[in-house]
């Protein structure tokens, strides 16, 4: 039992793994971030652009 507590108490492969999931998520959370900001400001400039060739062409 003795054994089993040392060997336990050594172990850092569960660490390891909480360190990588974590870094996973937050890779994920500023993807999705990112992705948000573009699809936004994509929009915004399609939109724009729209407008812009409306404009063009009533002249």
């Amino acid at each position: 039992m003795i054994n089993f507590i040392k060997n336990f108490r050594n172990d850092e492969d569960g660490a390891v793994t909480v360190d990588w999931v974590v870094l996973t998520a937050a890779v994920v959370g500023l993807a999705i971030a990112a992705y948000t900001t573009i699809e936004d400001n994509a929009t915004i400039l399609i939109t724009s652009a729209g407008g812009a060739v409306l404009a063009q062409d009533d002249f």
